[in-house]
C-alpha cells in the first residue's frame, strides 16, 4: 500500500504515515507536492489518500492534482482518509465519489480528528496538553482501522447516503462558495514582514512572491495556513486578524 497526503501543517502527514506503516513497516507515504509522486501511484494497487477538510470540502491543491492526473487512478483500490478539527459528514465520501468517477475502487474511508490548523481564530484554540490526547485518540482510532482493513473490513466512514446529505446541508451547500472567496484573503502586515521568504518557499499554491523586500499574495490562497503557521514574524493571517497559536503536528507529539 502507498500513503498519499497533502498536508498544510502536518495532520493529515501523520495520520497517513501511521496508518500505512501500522499496515506494513515497509509501506511508503509521500506528499502529492513530492515530484515522485505520480512514479509511486503507478506502481502501487493500492493508495491511502489523506487530507484535510475545508468546510466538508477538499482542498484546491488536491482538486487540481486529481483532476490533472485522473487518469492514474483508475483502476486502483482506494482508502481515503479525512482530517478535521471538529465535524465533516461525509468528508472522506466528497473525495470518495470524484475518485469513483474516475474508475478508482474505493475500498474505505476514515475520519480523524485533529488539531485544528486555524490559527487565527480563538474559537477553536485548544490547550497543548488538549491537543496532544485529541492526536493520542487519532492515533488509537487508526491502529483500529488498520486492524479492519487487515481483516479484510475496512471502515467505511463518510461513504455512505446520510454521510452525503449531512457534509452537504449542514455545511457545503453554505460554505462551498466561501473556500472559493477565501482564496484572496491572505492578510500580511508588511510593518511586520521581514521579508525572509520563507512562506513564499513554503506554499504549496505558489501563491506568495516576493515584492520589494516584503511577501505579497496572489489570490490563489488554498487555505491551508502552511504559511501562517510558518512565520518568523507572526505577519500572515487569512480568516482572522490576530495570531492565537502557530500550528504544528510536532507540538502535540
Amino acid at each position: 500500500m502507498l500513503g498519499i497526503y497533502f498536508s498544510g501543517t502536518g495532520n493529515t502527514r501523520y495520520c497517513v504515515e501511521k496508518f500505512v506503516k501500522e499496515d506494513n513497516i515497509d509501506n511508503k507515504a509521500i506528499s502529492i507536492e513530492d515530484p515522485n509522486v505520480l512514479k509511486e501511484m503507478q506502481e502501487s494497487d493500492i493508495i491511502a489518500i489523506g487530507y484535510p477538510v475545508y468546510y466538508s470540502n477538499i482542498p484546491t491543491i488536491l482538486r487540481e492534482f486529481i483532476v490533472k492526473n485522473q487518469l492514474v487512478f483508475k483502476g486502483k483500490s482506494v482508502f481515503v482518509i479525512a482530517t478535521m478539527a471538529m465535524f465533516s459528514g461525509d468528508g472522506a465520501g466528497y473525495l470518495a465519489r470524484i475518485l469513483s468517477g474516475y474508475g478508482a475502487n474505493i475500498i474505505g474511508g476514515l475520519h480523524i480528528t485533529m488539531p485544528d490548523c486555524i490559527c487565527d481564530e480563538k474559537v477553536l484554540k485548544r490547550s497543548i496538553e488538549a491537543n496532544s490526547r485529541l492526536v493520542k485518540k487519532g492515533e488509537a482510532k487508526i491502529n483500529k482501522a488498520v486492524e479492519q482493513f487487515k481483516k479484510c473490513q475496512p471502515t467505511k466512514e463518510g461513504l455512505g447516503l446520510l454521510s452525503h446529505i449531512l457534509g452537504l446541508m449542514i455545511q457545503r451547500i453554505w460554505f462551498y462558495h466561501k473556500t472559493k472567496e477565501y482564496s484572496n484573503k491572505i492578510k500580511i502586515d508588511q510593518e511586520k514582514c521581514i521579508g525572509c521568504g520563507i512562506c513564499v518557499n513554503l506554499c504549496p499554491m505558489k501563491n506568495l512572491s516576493m515584492d520589494q523586500k516584503v511577501a505579497v499574495q496572489n489570490n490563489q490562497c488554498t487555505l491551508c495556513y502552511r504559511c501562517v503557521s510558518n512565520c518568523p514574524r507572526q505577519a500572515i493571517t487569512l480568516l482572522g486578524n490576530k495570531i492565537y497559536e502557530q500550528c504544528k503536528i510536532e507540538k502535540y507529539i
